[in-house]
């Protein structure tokens, strides 16, 4: 028996039953299937994890073949984990892709939207632009299914990523797409943080009129004018208009924004940054040209 659950004959029984030969007219992937998972699962039992990534490739392969494309996924996620624990980040990106492509085809967009957050997980350390790709394509998958409400925790994810980068604008304009996912989900409170977020990653990156843009659009919003986040946001808008740091700090300390992201929060707490005084000066001057402006 000892030679039988030996992983390496495993394998290359397996392959011979795969490969085409003058006395094998058609390959036994069913047969070979079987012995690659139980290939697959004795080396990763060994720890041996370059060869058990190898045999749930193949085995991945073999459920393709004999039309399981659910058990492939499956083989194709155990391969994807174990290229990470060996640090292959391009695999660890392939296969996940691989993967969500086996549930797509299964008509399973939770968990091939899973798939893809796995990997953009793994990767955000080693290829965070990589990782943001892949998050992204996570929300595409739930958004054509009318699954936006599974997709909140991804959008906060690689907004997250994207602060950490320091793109300040791609952090801003997801959080206004979480803002319009919840919108559609009526998902009232996640839609008025998700926009108050928005507004402080704009002041945080001292852009004081894209700030105030966007602060004008999602008022337009009926829920959010409404809102406790509305009125934080107005203060601080006001805050800043005046030139008002000591008011600024006092507001982005308040509790009104501790139930935002944590990234968020961080940025708050370092309001203002930048020179408030071109702020008032481009202000008082905007007003200044208005006097005679009767509309």
């Amino acid at each position: 028996m000892a030679g039988s659950s030996d992983p390496d004959k495993l394998m290359s029984k397996a392959d011979k039953l795969t490969k085409l030969s003058f006395t094998r007219w058609n390959a036994d992937w069913k047969s070979a299937t079987s012995l690659y998972e139980q290939a697959a699962i004795a080396y990763r039992f060994r720890k041996d994890n370059e060869k058990a990534k190898d045999a749930f490739e193949k085995a991945s392969k073999g459920q393709e073949m004999i039309s399981s494309p659910w058990d492939a996924a499956k083989h194709m996620e155990s391969a994807a984990a174990l290229a990470k624990e060996l640090g292959r980040w391009n695999e660890v990106s392939d296969f996940y892709h691989r993967a969500s492509e086996l549930y797509r085809e299964c008509g399973r967009p939770q968990p091939a939207s899973d798939a893809l957050a796995k990997g953009a997980s793994a990767l955000e350390e080693k290829s965070p632009e990589e990782a943001i790709k892949m998050y992204d394509e996570a929300c595409s998958v739930l958004e054509e299914d009318g699954k936006e409400q599974m997709a909140f925790d991804l959008y906060r994810a690689a907004a997250a990523l994207y602060i950490k980068m320091e793109k300040y604008s791609d952090a801003a304009a997801l959080f206004l797409r979480l803002g319009s996912a919840a919108d559609k989900c009526n998902a009232i409170n996640s839609q008025c943080k998700a926009y108050l977020s928005a507004i402080i990653i704009y002041l945080y990156a001292h852009d004081f009129q894209q700030a105030q843009k966007c602060y004008n659009d999602c008022s337009e919003v009926q829920a959010f004018l409404n809102s406790d986040q509305n009125r934080c946001a107005t203060k601080l808008l006001s805050a800043y208009e005046e030139g008002d740091a000591e008011e600024i700090k006092r507001i982005a300390q308040s509790s009104a924004f501790n139930h935002l992201d944590h990234v968020v929060i961080r940025l708050a707490r370092k309001l203002p940054t930048g020179d408030l005084q071109a702020i008032k000066k481009a202000d008082d001057g905007e007003e200044s040209l208005d006097e005679d402006d009767l509309t």
